[in-house]
């Protein structure tokens, strides 16, 4: 049997300041244990606490009023000042809490709050780099990706003097495609003091989460590391490494503790071969991309790929990285779509905001919420939605996916819609969706031998009941009919 978990995103800085009766910082501590049982009620597996690790202040004013972040700001927090901007998590200064979320006491009594409740605890690993500032580059030099003077002052873009007074020079951390990201300082995987460290930090994680959410998980891969630093690496002597850092690493983790989750943050076609190197998750871009375009065929094309691959991927519409769902798909095709990513095989993720059809996209630099309405019905919907996919049927039943016929004459509508079948013990749920802008038909042939001549199939997701001929429904097929971006969940 398969199982196909859930997972809900917090922005913790954010989210923490939400239970403040003051100005001042509330800590993890500070949550009411109740909280938790709409989560549970929810069907949640996991949460994912992003941005709980310390991070150094002193990057702030040096890197986080650059032009584009700037535009960030003013688009997501109007009239926003320099105390609201925090920096951002994912510059990481060392793995301890961040003194105004918690510490480990505080963050050990939180896994233990979920965990009694069933459900686990999921933290962010950055494996690319630290802080530009981190007290590890004085500490534990090694694990960076040291230059020499003349690449410094060639590029003091990509590369920095952490200490005016000490000849050292240091790449700030980047992906091929983009400039590097200043704040940062790029971690050297083909060192094998760095594999290391990261491996014992990662083996550390073990005793405070159950999982680790990877940030850009792809990076650490050798041909990738090599084609972005290639020329720095040869000239350091350093060798292409026989072994891949996540093909060890999880392997030593999972040996300590083999429940613990790994998910990959993961783009350019690499998901697979980071599936087939350890990750239990990894993030399917992919699909969001599809969902975005609405073009169902390939949806429905995406969704024929292998059901080991399929049952590894992670399906959102959206995170912190991505425009909230509300603005990029509107309000019915983002409910379109948040039905095909709740019942389709893999991670379910959710953000945190997506239930209330929040629409602004805020910065992870950004230390204060802004005014985002909820949208009206939206929460409801969700509410609805999660009722029933929180039952067991959607976690380990069998998922099938289904072809859509013509349903009379010439009409073609019928390639706008969606459908799949999960089947567990005796129950069975089809899932439609009409994901287009256009009244859509069509007929889904079914096996209702042994069901009554007469049989009664309910839509769950809208509270609709209908009598059905088994005879016609197994002959001709289950006749449906569905206005634009609407959807069916029936059990019969």
């Amino acid at each position: 049997m398969s199982f196909n978990p859930s997972i809900y995103e917090i922005n913790t800085r954010l989210w923490l300041k939400r239970f403040a009766n003051s100005n001042e910082p509330i800590a993890l501590e500070s949550i009411p244990n109740n909280y938790w049982d709409d989560f549970v009620k929810k069907g949640f597996d996991y949460v994912w606490l992003m941005g709980i690790w310390k991070t150094c202040d002193s990057v702030i004013d040096k890197y986080c009023f650059e032009e584009g972040l700037v535009k960030s700001y003013d688009r997501a927090l109007k009239g926003w000042k320099r105390e609201d901007i925090i920096g951002s998590p994912y510059a990481v200064d060392k793995y301890e809490p961040n003194p105004n979320i918690g510490t480990f006491k505080s963050l050990l009594e939180l896994k233990s709050q979920l965990n009694k409740k069933g459900i686990k605890l999921i933290l962010d690993f950055v494996p690319n780099h630290f802080s530009v500032d981190s007290s590890l580059i004085k500490l534990n030099p090694d694990i960076f990706l040291e230059v020499d003077i003349d690449t410094f002052k060639k590029d003091p873009y990509t590369f920095y003097q952490p200490q005016k007074n000490v000849n050292k020079y240091f790449a700030h951390g980047r992906d091929p495609f983009f400039p590097a990201w200043q704040d940062t300082a790029q971690v050297n995987f083909f060192s094998n003091d760095a594999r290391s460290f990261l491996t014992k930090t990662l083996l550390d994680l073990t005793k405070v989460c159950d999982g680790v959410r990877c940030d850009m998980a792809m990076l650490a891969l050798n041909n990738v590391f090599n084609n972005t630093w290639g020329g720095i690496l040869l000239g350091n002597g350093f060798e292409f490494p026989k072994t891949e850092f996540w093909q060890d690493a999880i392997a030593a983790v999972k040996k300590e503790r083999n429940d613990f989750v790994f998910i990959a943050e993961a783009y350019w076609d690499l998901e697979w071969k980071l599936q087939r190197l350890g990750f239990d998750y990894t993030y399917d871009k992919s699909l969001t991309d599809k969902l975005k375009l609405g073009n169902a065929k390939d949806i429905h094309d995406h969704l024929t790929a292998e059901t080991e691959y399929q049952k590894k991927s992670v399906r959102f519409i959206e995170n912190h990285d991505e425009e909230r769902a509300a603005t990029v798909f509107g309000k019915d095709k983002s409910k379109a779509a948040a039905v095909i990513i709740s019942t389709v095989q893999g991670m379910h993720f959710y953000h945190d905001g997506q239930f209330e059809g929040k629409k602004i996209k805020v910065p992870v630099q950004l230390g204060r919420e802004p005014d985002d309405p909820p949208l009206n019905g939206m929460k409801n919907f969700y509410d609805k939605l999660l009722s029933i996919t929180s039952n067991e049927i959607f976690k380990r039943g069998k998922w099938t996916l289904l072809n859509p016929e013509f349903s009379y004459n010439n009409n073609k509508s019928f390639v706008n819609l969606l459908a799949w079948m999960w089947t567990f013990k005796e129950e069975k749920r089809i899932v439609v969706v009409n994901y287009s802008d256009a009244v859509s038909t069509c007929r889904l042939k079914l096996d209702v031998r042994g069901y009554s001549e007469e049989f009664v199939i309910a839509d769950l997701l809208n509270d609709q009941s209908y009598t059905r001929s088994a005879e016609e429904v197994y002959h001709h097929g289950l006749y449906i009919e569905l206005k634009p971006f609407q959807a069916h969940i029936f059990s019969f």
